[in-house]
């Protein structure tokens, strides 16, 4: 799973050459300041199994903690691993 260098895109993070041209990614959008909506993670068939998306989670993760953000988790693997775990409740953004 090393081989696989996470990069930082616009409102992503992402596997591959370029923010345009990517293997796996996951997205976010600013919902209101310090809030992002995580709403969309992609992992191609060639790379499933490896834990992927769980990696580029816990980047998105990770830069919400450092960055004082809220996370709003919207896409189904987000709100399955952010919303399941207590782990993940200092970033989670409630009404």
């Amino acid at each position: 799973m090393d081989e696989f260098q996470v990069k930082k895109g616009t409102n992503k993070f992402y596997i591959g050459e370029s923010n345009d041209n990517f293997i796996a990614h996951i997205t976010w959008v600013y919902e209101k300041e310090n809030v992002i909506a995580v709403d969309h993670t992609f992992v191609s068939p060639e790379l499933r199994g490896k834990q992927i998306a769980g990696k580029l989670l816990a980047e998105v993760v990770k830069m919400a903690r450092e960055d004082a953000l809220k996370v709003i988790p919207i896409c189904s693997y987000a709100v399955a691993k952010l919303t399941r775990n207590d782990e993940y409740e200092d970033i989670l953004y409630k009404n």
